[in-house]
């Protein structure tokens, strides 16, 4: 499964960073920042395509010794950012495709909030109730 997944706002900055070995975040929050340059360099390769097409799924961005990082952007071009173990071999694509279209709905769920303020952290209740 993913160790670290990541919501980051139009202007690159984070909106949600979560990763799961806590003595790691820092390597993580790492990880995360310089995939936005693998990023930014495939929405400007697919140009036009990626407005035309329906895909919003980036696919591998780049992989480590340790990790994979994968990438989603959005229509409103909200990045989304997981970083899975390399271990885990059994993990498809289309489970990763599946994993980012589900954080895309909470996404969006979090946005029609009405006490929610566009470009605010976001954060979990049940992250914060241990």
């Amino acid at each position: 499964m993913a160790v670290c997944v990541a919501v980051i706002a139009k202007e690159n900055y984070p909106l949600y960073i979560r990763s799961t070995p806590m003595e790691n975040e820092l390597k993580f929050h790492y990880m995360v920042h310089t995939s936005l340059d693998v990023v930014d360099e495939k929405i400007s390769a697919m140009g036009k395509a990626l407005v035309d097409q329906r895909e919003l799924y980036l696919g591998l961005l780049y992989p480590t010794e340790d990790y994979k990082v994968y990438g989603y952007v959005t229509n409103s071009k909200v990045k989304f950012v997981m970083v899975v173990d390399s271990s885990n071999t059994a993990l498809r694509d289309n489970e990763i495709r599946s994993m980012f279209r589900k954080l895309h709905n909470s996404y969006t769920d979090v946005m029609c909030n009405p006490f929610y303020n566009p470009g605010d952290r976001i954060q979990s209740r049940s992250l914060w109730s241990g």
